[in-house]
Parts: structure tokens; C-alpha cells; sequence
């Protein structure tokens, strides 16, 4: 026998459903799986807090404060008590005298999820907004992967041709950003709620212990809460309006700190300057947020040309001097203040999706039936013709 998996459902009064895998070849080690959302609703029905729920999570709940003290004394020992409570039971090759020789089981996080679910008084209008996100961050945000889950399961036996297809029915768009092995993703469930999870698979990307105890579960939780709220206030703030005329001149003028050091402008339009803002509004920012050399990287595939350590330092500087940008404490990396999101993604959006396209319409080269049916490019030509008659005249008349 390679290993054994058991499925415990609602044989205790603290956890809902869970799985317990065993594995016959030494050291024989165990996996357990856990749902905390299962553990919150069964410590709720036991206060008789009435609630509705929403697959792994809940839609309602009649005592908000009560919901929120239950998931905040969700720890490490309840992880343990479960444990141990079925280790007694279940098959194991660890006898009674083994374990009090003093040869027993660690407890380690293989993988843990921190979610964030918002639910929305009208869902619809909660869709819209995120597929809307979706479509807007394809280029603003950077995703790693917009990953498209089709309802459909598939096996040896299912008919028909596989090719692509438009699908309305069973479909879940994601937003996907990886972290080395962890990754944030963010998605609309059961149409009600926007869902958002950080799944940590290694606790080391985050220079966090891997065994389950206090400090590594607070510590893990306090890094996917942190990305969860990053997540949903870079969404909200990429909806919100510009900043106004003030914080644009600040930024594109050259100024002075507090302390009297020279801050230079960051001029709109200069290639440096719109290739730097595209490369900060990146998703996978703000987890960890962004080093030097993640700058040197993104710069050098944006500019297409070799961009130096050294430039990379002197963009940070000018940021940071500017508020655009600061310093997670201890560390030697960046996160975009809010100002600085805001700033970055005008920038970036204005740039590459007005300036950009619009010129493009500009250009004589452009096939004829563009340049005859699109309004942008008919009313350019009107503008031009105008002005070459409007000269013709004159210089004739002086």
C-alpha cells in the first residue's frame, strides 16, 4: 500500500469536512487539509449565529462582530488538537510506546490560503466591475495570467471536436500574479462576491518558518491579508478619478524635499519616464513589492535597450523624492504610495490608450478604409485640408 486517504466529515464539533492522507513508506508523513471557513460556521452554529453561506465563505451573517472574533481565534491549536485527536485513531505505523519514546509527528504548512470576500448588494453591477478590471489591467496591471476556468469536465469519453470556443456558460475569468511559488489571484464567486486569495506554498518566499505555531501562523496571515487589501484598493484606485492639476505639475516639475534635496521632473511623454510607471503598476508589486533589480529587468523589456543598476537607483530616487514610491522598512524594496498609483496609472493610461492610439490614426501610411471610416481620423483630415486652404488664401490675398 502507498498511502491511504481518509475523508472525516462531520465527525467533530470544530471542523467541517477535511482530509487526512497517509503515506506507508518512512518517515510516513501525513497531509492533512483543513477549510477554515468550515471551522468558522461550525463555531458559529454552535453560538446559534444564524448566517448564509457561500460555498467556502460566507454570504451574510446576522452578527458581523461575532463572525469577525470567531476567524480571529483561528489558530495554530486548533490545527493541532485536530491532529492529534485523529492521529490516535486512524491507521498509523507509530505504536503507543514509539510516541512516547519521544518519536512524534511535527506539524508543518505545506500550503495556506488567506482570502478576502466583498459581497456585493448587486451582483451585477460586482461583475461588471471586475470583468471591467479585467479588460482595463490587461496592460495596466500586468497579470502574469488571466486564466479563463471553463465548467467542463473532460475525459476519454467526451465527444466532439476540442477547439476554441466562446463560452457564456460555466466560465470563471481569474486575475493570476505569481511570487515564486505563491501566487495571488482574484475572481467573481457564484456571482455574488469578489474573491480574492493570497496561497502561500512555500513559507520560506516570505523568509517565514515552515512549522504551524503562533508567531509563523500570525506572521503569514498578517502577509496574506496585507496582499488581499493591496489587491482590492489597487483595483478601486485604478476606477477612481485622475489626480488633480496640482499633483500632476508637482510631479512633472522639478521641485525640492523637506529637507532641501533637488527632485527631478517626471515628464509625460518622455519614453524613461512612461516605460517607469508602466513597470511599477504591475500586480505581482504588490505582494512583496519591487527591488532594483526587479526595475532593471522590467525597464530593459520595455525600453528594449540595456538598462543599468545605476539607472535603476536613480529612478528610485526620484520617485521616493517625489512620494511616489517608499521603502518597506528593513528591506531593500518599493511599494507605490497611493498618490503614486494614481500618478502611474494616469500616466500609463492616458499614454498607451489615448495618445498612442489616437496618433496612430494619424499616420498617411494607414490603409485608406481606416483612414475614411474611423470619425478620429476623418476629422483630422477635415482639420488638415481646412488648414492648407486657410493658408492657400491667405498667402495669396497678402
Amino acid at each position: 500500500m502507498v498511502g491511504s486517504l481518509h475523508h472525516l466529515s462531520g465527525l467533530g464539533p470544530e471542523w467541517g469536512p477535511a482530509f487526512w492522507k497517509t503515506n506507508a513508506y518512512a518517515p510516513f508523513p501525513v497531509w492533512l487539509w483543513l477549510n477554515g471557513h468550515e471551522w468558522a460556521k461550525c463555531q458559529l452554529a454552535k453560538r446559534g449565529v444564524p448566517f448564509e453561506e457561500l460555498d467556502n465563505g460566507f454570504l451574510s451573517c446576522e452578527d458581523p462582530e461575532v463572525l469577525r472574533r470567531v476567524c480571529d481565534q483561528l489558530g495554530p491549536g486548533a490545527v493541532k488538537s485536530f491532529f492529534w485527536r485523529w492521529q490516535r485513531r486512524l491507521p498509523s505505523p507509530f505504536t503507543r510506546g514509539d510516541l512516547r519514546s519521544g518519536i512524534v509527528y511535527d506539524l508543518a504548512f505545506r500550503q495556506i490560503e488567506i482570502s478576502d470576500t466583498r459581497v456585493f448588494d448587486r451582483p451585477a453591477s460586482g461583475r461588471g466591475f471586475f470583468e471591467g478590471c479585467i479588460c482595463d489591467h490587461l496592460d495596466l496591471g500586468r497579470p502574469e495570467e488571466v486564466a479563463i476556468i471553463f465548467g467542463r469536465r473532460v475525459s476519454r469519453r467526451t465527444p466532439g471536436a476540442f477547439r476554441t470556443k466562446v463560452l457564456t456558460k460555466g466560465v470563471d475569468p481569474q486575475l493570476v500574479c505569481y511570487y515564486r511559488s505563491s501566487r495571488l489571484k482574484c475572481y467573481f464567486k457564484e456571482h455574488r462576491a469578489l474573491r480574492t486569495e493570497t496561497v502561500i506554498c512555500d513559507t520560506k518566499d516570505f523568509g517565514i518558518g515552515r512549522r504551524v505555531n503562533q508567531a509563523n501562523w500570525q506572521a503569514l496571515r498578517a502577509v496574506g491579508e496585507s496582499a488581499n487589501a493591496r489587491m482590492c484598493e489597487a483595483m478601486a484606485r485604478d476606477a477612481a478619478p485622475a489626480p488633480d492639476v496640482v499633483t500632476v505639475a508637482a510631479v512633472t516639475r522639478p521641485s525640492k524635499t523637506e529637507d532641501g534635496h533637488h527632485a527631478p521632473g517626471l515628464h509625460f511623454g518622455d519614453p524613461r519616464t512612461m516605460a517607469l510607471f508602466s513597470a511599477l503598476v504591475g500586480f505581482v508589486h504588490l505582494v512583496v513589492g519591487f527591488t532594483n533589480a526587479d526595475l532593471t529587468r522590467l525597464m530593459g523589456a520595455l525600453l528594449n535597450e540595456p538598462h543599468t543598476s545605476r539607472q535603476a537607483t536613480y529612478d528610485l530616487r526620484r520617485l521616493r523624492r517625489k512620494g511616489l514610491i517608499q521603502r518597506r522598512p528593513g528591506t531593500h524594496r518599493y511599494l507605490l504610495t497611493p498618490i503614486g498609483r494614481e500618478v502611474a496609472v494616469l500616466f500609463t493610461k492616458t499614454h498607451g490608450r489615448l495618445l498612442g492610439r489616437g496618433l496612430a490614426l494619424f499616420d498617411p501610411s494607414l490603409p485608406i478604409f481606416v483612414r475614411k471610416r474611423h470619425p478620429l481620423a476623418v476629422a483630422w483630415r477635415q482639420l488638415d485640408n481646412a488648414l492648407d486652404d486657410f493658408f492657400e488664401k491667405e498667402l495669396l490675398a497678402a
